[in-house]
């Protein structure tokens, strides 16, 4: 990158933080989606966009609250952010595309 600095989307830190514990405890996001009784791809879903179930499973898979891994989505408290209006998390595919621009 020609002397610039770009921010990475702290969905995108966030996403890869969770991908780690996860790597690093030896579950898998399919895993996750049979144990919590989800439906196939509902932990993979919640990787990418809000979705409360999934983000619960996942949260209690790793032994912690959804609001700690969360910070976009959760307040501090515990809370949900409100209103809940985000869009997806880029695909890597997605983000390569608009560096390359």
């Amino acid at each position: 990158m020609h002397g610039t600095t770009s921010r990475v989307d702290p969905r995108v830190e966030e996403q890869a933080r969770i991908k780690a514990l996860l790597s690093q405890a030896g579950i898998t996001l399919a895993d996750i989606d049979r144990k919590y009784g989800l439906t196939d791809g509902a932990a993979r879903n919640a990787m990418r966009e809000p979705n409360q179930k999934g983000e619960r499973a996942i949260a209690a898979a790793l032994g912690t609250k959804p609001h700690l891994l969360w910070m976009t989505r959760y307040r501090p408290s515990g809370q949900r952010r409100s209103p809940q209006d985000w869009t997806r998390v880029p695909t890597l595919k997605q983000r390569r595309n608009e560096q390359a621009a």
